[in-house]
């Protein structure tokens, strides 16, 4: 996948901020092999919005952000967060300035690009098994613990996607957000549960 722009929520000191908080949404296009500065606009969501006026903002931004699919916050959580999960945007939580974490990103993507393209139980990267027909389990725990180099995306969204399973229940230590919105863009019954305080639970139904 080639990758060439990278957006950014950056506050008055040049560095990124929080989705929550206002700032100026700036787009950066990889050109030669330096970051430029494509596009930019003023961007702030009140929390008094309505969800009405929060859709609104939204398109406005997605217009804005064009075929743009990567973007970088200090952090990201809540309604905007969803918002551009929904949009299928890769969101990167980076606390920085733009000459400091653009190329790492972009390598990044990149890589991730090439894992998520690997057949399934390539190398030491876990994969959902069939414990019976159509019921599939898988635990994430090691790699949200311990292989920063691996996302849980990379090892779990294209069969997520695929929806070739009845049951898929995922053992993690916390909930990716991203699955969250999956369950809910294709329709699965998703249930959570924690039964002990270091692990969680996931299991994805698909409806019939």
């Amino acid at each position: 996948m080639c990758i060439q722009e990278i957006a950014a929520i950056i506050g008055p000191d040049g560095a990124s901020i929080p989705l929550n908080e206002a700032g100026n949404v700036v787009v950066y296009r990889h050109v030669l092999g330096s970051w430029q500065k494509d596009r930019e606009m003023a961007f702030v969501l009140s929390p008094l919005l309505g969800l009405r006026e929060l859709r609104r903002q939204m398109e406005d931004l997605k217009s804005f952000l064009r075929d743009c699919r990567v973007f970088v916050a200090q952090s990201a959580s809540g309604a905007l967060y969803f918002e551009l999960e929904k949009a299928r945007c890769s969101v990167w939580e980076i606390a920085g300035t733009p000459d400091q974490f653009l190329d790492n990103v972009w390598r990044d993507e990149i890589a991730e690009q090439a894992t998520v393209c690997l057949p399934a139980g390539a190398g030491t990267t876990p994969a959902p098994i069939e414990t019976s027909p159509g019921n599939y389990t898988i635990s994430i725990r090691e790699i949200q613990g311990n292989r920063p180099e691996v996302s849980s995306k990379q090892v779990l969204q294209q069969f997520i996607q695929r929806g070739e399973f009845l049951v898929l229940e995922i053992t993690c230590s916390h909930v990716p957000p991203w699955i969250e919105v999956e369950a809910e863009r294709r329709g699965y019954v998703l249930e959570i549960e924690k039964p002990d305080k270091e692990t969680v639970k996931v299991r994805l139904t698909t409806k019939i």
